[in-house]
């Protein structure tokens, strides 16, 4: 493995480590703090301007991973040709503290060219650690002041492919000294759980291949657990020993699994391409586990997960090529649709009260929370090549990373 190291910017910053302690603003894991796509209070913005301001602009290599933000700190992970590159740089001044790189060249599938060669899952940031994981499957920890390589590991000799179909895009969920990814290809994975110091495995569950949606963690009927969509189920594991406790099938066409489940009370809102949204509850009695479905709406979300906002999920389906929707998370009723034509994907974060929606045109829409109605505050064009990461709001700022660059807008 080829490693590099970027220039220093303050030795006295790499002595201080990113603790467990978040920061009001901070944005250190995919959807955010909690992975459900609300950004902090702090960083709400009371009235938005005419035009945003760049204040800087860095080409930072080829991907869609999101990335993490802590301690004045961006964290990135990007390609720069066959490599796969993990880069530490200052918010506000873009100045490169640390880079490291390892070999992962890889063969994209001819349906995901548009999507490029990854890497599409974002990085995680906990405990002075940084997780990645790559395209390929390539799972790796970082020391979030140095750079330094705590652990990587490989997948190829365990799994007959190391990644999906369409390339991996799930990103790591780190659960106190744990980290959680779903390993492995086609057919043929584990959901896994590593020390997040050694990186030694704690346990794993091979019941299906990964899919591309991104584990969360829920307590329900009173059990903390980890649900994810596989490639063809919807799953609750044992965080202590991966056991299973409960799961549905779970098949969309061309096995595209994308959407993070998101918890709504006691229930769990599911949804995927063609097959609606829904809201499931599942239920234990005397160690067995069952499931009633709650309600179905007929709008189906591709890659984009929905965001709540008290008793209001706002999406955008895959109908009308992009249409984006208010329902009740409590009863599935329709609050209000757009007329659609809004792009094939989004990146929904919630900021006070509205709603910050990227698409892959590099649009950003600013929607009012409302039950009333698609209301349009503003919108931006925030770069001139794909934008298919998700906006990452700070306070009074914007950070945005493009197909192949990294942007930082001020609302100011």
């Amino acid at each position: 493995m080829t490693m590099t190291t970027g220039r220093l910017v303050c030795a006295m910053a790499l002595a201080v480590a990113v603790g467990p302690t978040v920061a009001f603003a901070d944005w250190t894991q995919w959807r955010g703090e909690a992975r459900d796509g609300v950004a902090s209070a702090s960083a709400s913005v009371e009235e938005w301007p005419e035009a945003l301001s760049l204040t800087w602009r860095h080409q930072i290599g080829l991907g869609h991973a999101t990335p993490a933000v802590a301690g004045g700190r961006i964290y990135t992970h990007s390609r720069q040709g066959d490599d796969e590159v993990v880069s530490c740089l200052t918010l506000d001044t873009h100045d490169l503290v640390w880079s490291k790189s390892y070999a992962a060249p890889y063969r994209m599938n001819p349906a995901a060219r548009g999507h490029g060669p990854g890497p599409k899952s974002s990085p995680t940031l906990a405990n002075g650690t940084l997780v990645t994981l790559g395209i390929s499957g390539i799972l790796s920890a970082y020391d979030a002041s140095t750079g330094d390589l705590r652990w990587q590991k490989r997948f190829d000799g365990r799994f007959a492919s190391t990644s999906p179909v369409f390339g991996t895009a799930m990103s790591p969920l780190v659960d106190r000294d744990v980290v959680i990814a779903h390993v492995g290809g086609d057919g043929d994975g584990a959901l896994i759980a590593l020390d997040l110091a050694t990186g030694d495995e704690r346990w794993a569950w091979d019941g299906d291949g990964p899919g591309y949606a991104s584990p969360v963690v829920v307590e329900l009927s009173g059990v903390r657990q980890y649900v994810t969509q596989t490639q063809n189920m919807v799953v609750s594991v044992a965080p202590a020993s991966g056991a299973l406790l409960w799961s549905m099938p779970y098949k969309t066409p061309y096995e595209q699994n994308t959407i993070t489940p998101l918890l709504y009370g006691d229930t769990i809102l599911l949804s995927g391409l063609e097959s609606g949204t829904v809201a499931m509850r599942p239920r234990e009695d005397g160690g067995v586990w069952a499931l009633e479905e709650v309600w179905r709406s007929p709008f189906s979300m591709y890659m984009s997960s929905p965001v709540l906002s008290g008793d209001r999920l706002v999406g955008l389906a895959g109908k009308r090529k992009g249409q984006f929707f208010c329902i009740s998370p409590a009863t599935g009723a329709t609050l209000w649709e757009t007329e659609g034509r809004e792009g094939d994907y989004a990146g929904i974060v919630r900021l006070g009260d509205a709603f910050v929606c990227l698409t892959p045109d590099a649009e950003l829409h600013v929607i009012r929370d409302s039950a009333d109605g698609y209301d349009e505050i503003a919108r931006y064009t925030v770069a001139d090549k794909p934008t298919w990461a998700h906006p990452v709001v700070l306070d009074g700022r914007i950070l945005v990373k493009d197909e192949d660059s990294l942007s930082l807008w001020s609302l100011r």
